[in-house]
């Protein structure tokens, strides 16, 4: 369960803003059609993405603080640019983590399903980093323990399982896209599980997996994007600046300072490339998520007994966060593909002669 936490590793145009063409005192009349991409806007959507959405405490509070700053965009900057870091590296501290983990096991593990885990998690949460440190080292497992003892004594969720419940887990162990639902799944089904087992993948492990998933999915997509956006900004930068001295430039060095200028917007047009494939693809597996939890949800409404309930209560809100997903990768790529349409203009402008 400790996974579900190390799973979690003057509006400005940065650049100085679109290259104003100068018209014929330089001789390139030829104004491009392309919008520059405003990308201290991306930089500000990422880091209020982060403040809301990423599942560490410190660093939620680090993007908010950077987020909020009055002094313009340079808080923004300096976030992506090292700050984002700093406090990934605070939220891996012991009680960082601890307080982490208490609140992701409080949010999946109800009182309906695992009362004793869900009151642990609560004293934790509310109490002092020694509740804390020691919920996460042995109360989460003794509570858990607990409450498998009272289900077992219980009965009936292990009564209600019925043969469709188990091909249905079957199927999520080889066809689920998510690999810790796979994972979970597996460990449900596995040759020797008891009956037991399936009951606690029902109960929690089925929405805990997913959670893993969805935070896995944010976690990698975050990091990734703002390496991307925090090079892309300084690349975007040489790139505007060797435009403006190409078009400064006279006589024998104009040549080779237009050349350089080409090359500085084909080195934003490279940078563009692993951005707009990773976006492609995240928007395929949020789309294959939303997708599938749409089918559980419909299954989990169908079906009667009380082991479906668990999951019924969180396949829509689970469905809605990949919807989600999707859009924020649509989003994304759009973005870089603004950025590309933008690079190879100026790529363009810069490689034909000045007319």
């Amino acid at each position: 369960m400790r996974s579900l936490i190390t799973a979690m590793g003057c509006v400005l145009v940065l650049g100085a803003g679109p290259v104003a063409t100068p018209g014929t005192a330089h001789g390139t009349a030829n104004a491009s059609a392309v919008t520059a991409v405003d990308l201290a806007a991306g930089m500000r959507t990422l880091v209020r993405r982060i403040a809301g959405k990423d599942p560490r405490a410190a660093v939620r509070a680090d993007a908010w603080v950077a987020w909020a700053d009055e002094s313009g965009d340079a808080a923004i900057v300096d976030f992506l640019n090292g700050g984002l870091a700093r406090a990934e590296e605070r939220a891996r501290e012991a009680s960082e983590l601890n307080a982490d983990f208490a609140r992701q096991v409080l949010a999946v593990y109800t009182k309906e399903f695992a009362p004793m885990v869900h009151a642990a998690a609560q004293y934790a949460v509310t109490g002092s980093d020694s509740d804390r440190e020691y919920f996460a080292r042995q109360g989460f497992a003794d509570a858990e323990q607990r409450d498998r003892q009272a289900r077992e004594a219980d009965g009936s969720q292990a009564r209600a399982l019925a043969e469709a419940d188990r091909r249905f887990v079957r199927d999520l162990k080889d066809n689920d896209p998510g690999p810790q639902v796979r994972s979970a799944a597996a460990w449900a089904v596995r040759p020797g599980a008891s009956d037991e087992d399936l009951v606690e993948f029902f109960a929690y492990g089925w929405a805990h997996a997913a959670a893993l998933d969805l935070t896995a999915h944010r976690l990698r997509d975050t990091d990734n994007e703002a390496g991307w956006q925090a090079r892309a900004r300084r690349l975007l930068t040489d790139a505007q600046e060797a435009e403006r001295a190409a078009l400064d430039a006279a006589g024998e060095a104009r040549a080779a300072a237009r050349a350089a200028a080409a090359r500085a917007w084909g080195a934003v047009r490279t940078q563009t490339g692993p951005a707009r494939t990773a976006w492609a693809e995240a928007g395929q597996v949020a789309e294959r998520q939303a997708a599938n939890w749409r089918a559980i949800a419909a299954a989990a409404a169908a079906a009667t007994g009380p082991n479906w309930r668990a999951i019924a209560a969180v396949a829509d809100g689970t469905g809605t966060e990949w919807t989600a997903e999707r859009a924020w990768a649509a989003e994304q790529a759009r973005l870089w593909d603004d950025l590309l349409a933008q690079a190879l203009d100026g790529e363009t402008r810069m490689t034909d002669p000045p007319s």
